[in-house]
């Protein structure tokens, strides 16, 4: 994992490059808790070897996992980092394009990156908290400060 920080004076913006076997999810958490992140969003772009992504089921409030065990390139990934307590939360979907041409996408659960994946981290410079909202059981942005 690489890391460099642009505009260090103001808000920080982070390039963060995870290199292949880097867990994503465990890489960015790892990353906003070492240099303070409570709130940012992200965007990128690179490829998996394999990955987790899920559906939210409205009716059953659960998501649905779907295992994607392929090398797959990252034609998109966005999301945001927030907390919950003292946790550090990623929150993130992604759009991953097959060998063929075709596409799926979800919310990203578990991923192994190969060979690279280029995130790029807008520090907010403010604490965005996740709670977990009765009606739905999810874990929902509710307090931006």
């Amino acid at each position: 994992m690489k890391s460099t920080t642009f505009n260090p004076a103001g808000r920080g913006d982070h390039l963060l490059v995870l290199d292949g076997g880097d867990d994503v999810i465990a890489s960015l958490t790892a990353f906003a808790e070492e240099k303070h992140i409570g709130g940012a969003s992200l965007h990128g772009i690179g490829a998996f070897s394999k990955a987790t992504i899920a559906y939210w089921n409205k009716e059953t409030k659960v998501y649905e996992e779907i295992a994607v065990d392929e090398q797959v390139e990252v034609l998109s990934i966005a999301g945001s980092v927030a907390t919950s307590g003292d946790d550090v939360k990623v929150h993130a979907h992604v759009v991953l394009g097959r060998r063929d041409g075709s596409a799926m996408g979800g919310h990203l659960l578990r991923a192994t990156v190969f060979p690279t994946l280029e995130l790029f981290i807008a520090d907010m410079g403010a604490r965005l908290t996740r709670e977990k909202d009765p009606a739905t059981g999810l874990m929902l942005l509710s307090r931006l400060s």
